[in-house]
């Protein structure tokens, strides 16, 4: 689709961390971008979305909500559900309704994490986790809607400006403190919201269906981002690395989730940049640290 001159609702996108971003990338690239909040209309009131939708016109339908706190799921796995598992099939078919696209972001959570090679769109979900679960079991109502103009991206480790996330949270506790562990056996694929949101743009470009995995290229553990962001901000804090059983959680985290992006790379003929220059980017461009 062409995106300049376009009208493109983002849910999400007037708080959320990749929701922001989207936006943004909209606006840059020439379209009509309404960011919209739960006050402008409740995904969980599918009428209160049509009433929007009738109202506005938009030529795509963006969903950036989700349940994310991963923990408090296994707690409320009915909140989860219902954001993450009911939500985005009912909103496709809104925009089924209207004959315009839809895009829909999932997550690495979905896999269980026992592969130690990249998890491609074709290895078979298998959560460990009620939130990885539930975002399973969006997919897979979209899936089963079989919508042709849905457009499911998965990503991964999301961090960026605009929201708190694991990199700023670091960076805050590096000031607090000089030394820090962080759990190094757990390896995926950091995201840098706004490279997602420009990369998602190229997907819509080609006009790209079905299910697709977008991060940033490379791979490392929680260690190693944490690591590496205090490094980039010249923060005076030792970064030790320490086992996922010394920080015990409610939620099963995946211990391997990197994605394969080769998909996006034979649709785009674009290799998104290595994590480490996003990292880069938002440490010292957006927070302003460092170098």
């Amino acid at each position: 689709m062409r995106i300049e001159g376009s009208r493109i609702a983002v849910l999400g996108g007037r708080t959320g961390l990749l929701g922001q971003a989207l936006a943004c990338a909209f606006d840059n690239a020439g379209a009509l971008t309404f960011p919209l909040s739960r006050q402008d209309c409740d995904v969980l009131d599918p009428m209160s979305v049509e009433q929007w939708l009738d109202k506005n016109d938009p030529d795509l339908l963006v969903n950036a909500t989700g349940y994310t706190q991963v923990d408090l799921a296994e707690d409320e796995p009915e909140k989860a559900f219902a954001l993450n598992g009911t939500v985005p099939p009912l909103l496709a078919t809104l925009a089924a309704r209207r004959a315009i696209p839809f895009v829909h972001y999932s997550t690495d959570f979905v896999f269980n994490g026992r592969k130690r090679t990249p998890y491609t769109e074709y290895d078979e979900p298998d959560a460990s986790s009620v939130y990885g679960i539930s975002k399973a079991d969006g997919e897979r109502g979209l899936l089963k809607l079989g919508y042709k103009r849905t457009l499911i991206i998965r990503i991964s480790w999301l961090f960026g400006p605009g929201r708190t996330n694991f990199v700023k949270k670091i960076l805050g506790l590096a000031d607090a403190h000089e030394n820090l562990t962080v759990v190094d056996d757990q390896t995926g694929s950091p995201s840098y919201a706004p490279d997602i949101a420009e990369n998602t743009l190229r997907l819509l470009e080609k006009d790209a269906t079905g299910l697709f995995h977008l991060a940033n290229s490379g791979a490392t553990s929680w260690h190693g981002l944490a690591s590496t962001a205090v490094a980039l901000a010249d923060k005076a804090c030792t970064v030790s690395p320490v086992p996922t059983t010394a920080y015990p959680t409610k939620a099963t985290r995946p211990p391997y989730s990197v994605l394969d992006l080769s998909k996006f790379t034979r649709t785009t003929g674009l290799t998104p940049r290595p994590w480490e220059d996003a990292l880069r980017q938002y440490v010292v461009d957006d927070l302003g640290l460092g170098a």
